[in-house]
């Protein structure tokens, strides 16, 4: 089960709605064929050990992470194909949550006289796709809040200088859980002062698919010179803005530009987030990367929808308290009323630190 769960995490970035899942076929201690869901549409895990092992998967073992799927989608169930092998056991790491599949595909193969344990290592499998797991049970994404900030927790000076707080190698990783989300999302202050890009730039093969672009703009101030709005026709660009937005003029030349205009609900004076990750759910987005500024991480933790955490701390203090905090949230007077982290992490990129961690103590 360790191996298939070092086969799932090859789909990273490319596989999703879909959860990443790995396969393994083996006789007593010896291999005889693996697989894993490399991208969406293609080939399920099981599927792809199966195709391998040919005949040699009659009477073998298969350990596979998620529980195999017993209806038809972009591609043939997968518990007929495995039943149609000869399989003689199955060893499941957990039940799908998906609630068109939850336990359907256990139980039809037990029907057919198939042995099928499951819940090996299953916290372990369970961690490896919580965004889908979320996504199935709730229609949210899992939510990352992500920052760059120097040690006494700055995002850019007084003047909102920011580039760069941290090391080339930092940035090179942030590109990497780029190429991991769904989606990218920063507030409209974000993209006043910086006019970022925010796509995934790193050579891979295959290449990173790139993440749609999320902008919370209540008042649609969002520059149409803007590089987000310059290159929405080729990676999409989703400006979030108010239902009772009173320029419908500018909504009308974002799209026409190739922008996507979300209307929804104020919360005090702002675009509601939670109606803006239901929207994003409805859309497929199981994983949401936000990227800042202040405010937005400030909105996603009081309104406890930050799922995980991506700190990075650059060796550098600044020492103005007038330079840009890295979250601006509610005032609290008791040490107590902080927001708890958990399951934290330590990387070290040259000389940056970065933190990582969850919001929540349980799993999804």
């Amino acid at each position: 089960m360790k191996r298939a769960l070092r086969l799932a995490r090859k789909g990273r970035g490319r596989t999703s709605p879909n959860p990443l899942v790995g396969a393994v076929l083996a006789r007593e201690d010896a291999v005889v064929a693996e697989g894993c869901h490399r991208e969406v549409g293609g080939p399920h895990a099981e599927a792809e050990a199966l195709t391998r092992a040919g005949r040699e998967a009659r009477g073998a073992t298969l350990y596979v992470t998620l529980e195999p799927c017993n209806h038809y989608g972009r591609t043939p169930p997968c518990a007929v194909a495995v039943a149609e092998a000869g399989v003689g056991r199955v060893v499941v790491g957990m039940r799908d949550p998906n609630p068109r599949v939850k336990g359907g595909g256990v139980e039809w193969l037990r029907d057919r006289g198939i042995r099928v344990d499951t819940g090996v290592l299953e916290e372990e499998c369970r961690r490896l796709n919580q965004p889908f797991i979320k996504h199935c049970t709730l229609g949210l994404p899992w939510v990352t809040l992500k920052a760059a900030a120097t040690l006494d927790g700055r995002i850019a000076t007084r003047t909102g200088d920011s580039r760069w707080i941290t090391n080339e190698e930092s940035r090179r990783f942030v590109h990497a859980l780029r190429c991991e989300a769904d989606a990218i999302l920063v507030g409209i202050g974000t993209v006043l002062a910086d006019d970022p890009q925010l796509t995934a730039r790193l050579k891979r093969s295959p290449p990173c698919r790139q993440p749609a672009r999320v902008v919370v703009d209540t008042r649609l101030r969002i520059p149409l010179e803007s590089r987000l709005v310059r290159t929405a026709r080729q990676v999409p660009v989703w400006v979030a803005a108010a239902t009772d937005g009173e320029s419908s003029e500018a909504s009308e030349r974002l799209r026409e530009a190739g922008a996507t205009v979300l209307r929804l609900p104020e919360k005090a004076g702002r675009v509601r987030l939670s109606a803006l990750l239901e929207e994003l759910g409805r859309r497929k987005v199981t994983s949401l990367l936000v990227e800042g500024g202040g405010g937005i991480h400030g909105s996603f933790l009081e309104e406890g929808l930050a799922d995980e955490l991506r700190f990075f701390y650059a060796p550098k203090v600044l020492g103005d308290s007038a330079a840009t905090p890295m979250i601006r949230g509610g005032v609290r007077e008791r040490m107590a009323d902080a927001f708890a982290a958990y399951e934290l992490k330590v990387r070290r990129f040259g000389q940056d630190v970065l933190l990582s961690g969850r919001f929540r103590r349980e799993l999804y």
